[in-house]
């Protein structure tokens, strides 16, 4: 069995007196750097020169640098921006005021596993990952909540680097709820695998399809959005409270007849071998390589799916469907 750390098992102290530099103020920029700064830490936002979040962390009691001041004053410093960004701003803003003792953090480990990030040995090198969106880790703490978060300590240059990667999870909130210990090998390859092969990748491509089957067999698309997109949440929450039984035992015994009978016609052994082979594309870094190669040529196929994916009739009729929900929150920006 894992061993989860808690509050109790954090000592928040280990950062009190230290400079915390949070590098970007998108999803989980902003949920971090307001979360540890009302837990209590001293925190400063890196951003770059003309970022339109620049007045919006100002506005919210947060102290704004360009990233590499906030770098050179921090003693803690992680970095929150987009994985194919992070290497190029490391280079430039980072690196140079990396000083023996002080701790550069990751919420991923994408650049450091696959060595788009080399930093010299003499800092601590962690993770703390939120297994959630940034938006949910601030309304989480403001709840009096918290999300999960896994941590990692990739160099211990000080001798206390797990301990100031607890005390961060802890000032995020992460600690409310739960902290597990990983390494940035397994974090990297299991979100991965998570985000294309169910979370993300999986879960779109299963919703679009059942779209797709109703719709050319006659039935309104109004009618298929709800039972494929709009109550996919709805059985999701009951799994998130309780598992797949607590979901079983909340649903019609017709639906759980065919949860049973449908589901491994859905999910094959061919579904599972697909699996197998996106996950090795993963830990070979194929993957990875790819992703920085579309980068570096401007993102034709990403762009051009961006724009396919969003004409999907799923899309325009979840769209006006959406519109005339009150109740449900709007998209927030990242």
């Amino acid at each position: 069995m894992a061993i989860m750390y808690y509050e109790k098992d954090c000592d928040l102290g280990a950062l009190k007196g230290k400079t915390v530099a949070v590098i970007g103020y998108g999803s989980q920029g902003h949920a971090h750097a307001l979360n540890a700064k009302e837990s209590g830490l001293n925190v400063i936002v890196g951003l770059y020169e003309g970022s339109k979040s620049w007045k919006k962390a100002e506005s919210s009691g947060l102290t704004v640098k360009v990233a590499a001041e906030a770098a050179k004053a921090a003693d803690f410093i992680i970095l929150l921006i987009n994985d194919e960004k992070q290497a190029k701003l490391y280079q430039e803003s980072i690196k140079p005021a990396l000083k023996a003792g002080k701790t550069l953090a990751f919420a991923h480990g994408f650049n450091i596993h696959f060595g788009q990030i080399i930093p010299p040995g003499d800092v601590n090198v962690v993770m703390i990952a939120p297994k959630g969106p940034g938006h949910t880790v601030r309304e989480q703490y403001k709840n009096g909540a918290g999300v999960p978060c896994l941590i990692a300590v990739h160099q211990d240059a000080t001798g206390d680097a797990k301990r100031l990667a607890l005390a961060y999870a802890a000032a995020i909130g992460g600690a409310r709820a739960g902290v597990l210990e990983t390494t940035f090998k397994e974090e990297t390859e299991t979100d991965l695998f998570g985000e294309q092969a169910v979370l993300c990748g999986g879960v779109s491509a299963l919703m679009k399809c059942g779209f797709e089957v109703l719709v050319e067999a006659g039935y309104q698309p109004e009618s298929a959005y709800f039972e494929v997109m709009h109550e996919m949440k709805l059985i999701i929450d009951l799994v998130n409270r309780g598992g797949l039984q607590f979901m079983r035992y909340s649903i019609s015994d017709t639906a759980e007849y065919g949860d049973y009978t449908a589901g491994p016609k859905v999910i094959t052994a061919d579904t599972k071998n697909a699996m197998r082979a996106i996950l090795k594309d993963i830990q070979t870094g194929k993957f990875a390589r790819e992703w920085i190669l579309e980068n570096q040529v401007n993102r034709p196929y990403f762009n051009r799916m961006r724009v396919i994916e969003a004409a999907h009739p799923i899309e325009k009729v979840g769209a006006e469907l959406r519109s005339m929900m009150g109740w449900l929150e709007k998209p927030q920006e990242k």
